[in-house]
């Protein structure tokens, strides 16, 4: 298992578009992932999940990716954290 955190830095939070791409490059993949921010969590293939977290700038998202392409999965998220 890879885990990682990105803490938020832009004012829209987790917003429509980086939640769309997170949840597009975990269904293209083999392995699970479960983001989580502060008592919330969800599967980052569930776009409603997503923003069921509510995360706003300044939270931290951690990603916890498991399976047999986790670590190429994993760096493909930390990429699309940018939000």
């Amino acid at each position: 298992m890879v885990t990682f955190t990105y803490s938020i830095k832009g004012a829209a939070g987790l917003h429509a578009r980086p939640a769309a791409h997170i949840a597009q490059a975990v269904s293209a993949s083999a392995s699970t992932v479960t983001v989580t921010c502060g008592a919330a969590s969800c599967d980052a293939r569930d776009l409603m999940g997503l923003f069921a977290l509510d995360a706003v700038r300044g939270d931290e998202l951690t990603f916890a990716v498991e399976g047999s392409d986790e670590e190429t999965l994993a760096v493909a998220l930390a990429d699309i954290c940018t939000f």
